[in-house]
């Protein structure tokens, strides 16, 4: 495994873990398959992943979805009338998506962020 995917790895777990959650097979699963997509995914594609679709099913993966934002490690995203996705959330990590409204596909602005000149501004007066 990348070692950057295994310091977010390490950085999450034991975030959950010291917020209340028990770390579990599924969990890190679920963990790892968010932070190796490095973009939003459904419900339905985390479920789809090898590691996951063996160790548990939809609802669990669900529940753990739901603990995980409770606990400020994943982010759930609402693009208009899709369905909900999932990133992982890294503490000063900043990802801006382009979101193709013909068939829904997500992909990643590999620009400097448009709003973050705004945003200094904002927070500076």
């Amino acid at each position: 495994m990348d070692k950057e995917i295994q310091d977010r790895l390490d950085w999450a777990i034991q975030t959950c873990s010291e917020r209340g959650l028990r770390r579990t097979k599924a969990m890190r699963e679920l963990l790892k398959v968010l932070i190796t997509f490095q973009k939003p995914q459904t419900l339905a594609d985390l479920c789809k992943s090898d590691g996951l679709c063996n160790l548990c099913d939809r609802a669990t993966v669900f529940r753990l979805l739901g603990r995980l934002l409770d606990k400020g490690v994943v982010k759930k995203l609402g693009f208009q009338e899709r369905a909900a996705y999932y990133i992982f959330s890294y503490p000063g990590e900043h990802n801006d998506y382009l979101v193709c409204t013909d068939c829904g596909k997500i992909e990643t602005l590999s620009i400097k962020c448009p709003v973050e000149a705004l945003e200094k501004e904002v927070m500076a007066s």
